[in-house]
Formats: structure tokens, sequence, C-alpha cells
């Protein structure tokens, strides 16, 4: 058998000198950082920043960076404050909140 010879373009085996990937540090769980027991519905300005603006979705862990306990507990929460008209639905209420807040 011949062995194939490995060439850096085409071949995606291809380490290079260095080697491997560029593997990123994960971000740590901010609910873990500051030992948070519980996560409140009551509190729409902190669970604001976990949602997403240009959908309305509740922002997933890879992006937020919470642990999987934190982040089921994240999103009763939201679920919770959006039942009660705390926050919005839908993205089209999030640009008329963020202007209320503010003043504007």
């Amino acid at each position: 058998m011949a062995r194939r010879k490995l060439s850096k373009p085409k071949d995606k085996k291809w380490r290079g000198v260095r080697g491997g990937r560029y593997i990123a540090k994960r971000k740590p769980c901010s609910f873990c950082v500051d030992k948070v027991k519980s996560i409140d519905y009551k509190d729409p300005e902190k669970l604001r920043g976990y949602i997403l603006f240009d959908g309305g979705k509740i922002a997933p862990r890879r992006s937020t960076g919470t642990c999987a306990r934190h982040q089921r507990a994240l999103a009763v929460a939201i679920k919770r404050a959006r039942h009660l008209a705390l926050l919005p639905y839908v993205p089209a209420h999030i640009h008329k909140m963020v202007s209320v807040g503010t003043g504007d």
C-alpha cells in the first residue's frame, strides 16, 4: 500500500508546524460567579440582557456563557416575565420598550 502524502492546501488533516486548531476558552457563567441562588422573574433589567434584539428569542448558552442549570432557570424566568407583560414577546415591542425605558 502506498502512503498518501499530506499537502497543505488540499488536505484538511494538515496541522502545520504549530499544530491544531484554535480552541476558544469558555465564558464563565455570570450566575455561578455571582453565586446566585435563584433567578428572579421580577427583575426585567437583568433578564433583558439575555434576549436577542433581532428576533426577541432567548439567547443560547453558547453566546451568553451560562451553565445548563442556570440557562433552564433563566428560560423559565423569562417566560414568566413575558406572561406578566414585564418583557416583550415580539421584536417590534423590544424597540418600544427600550425607548420607553431610556426616557426618549
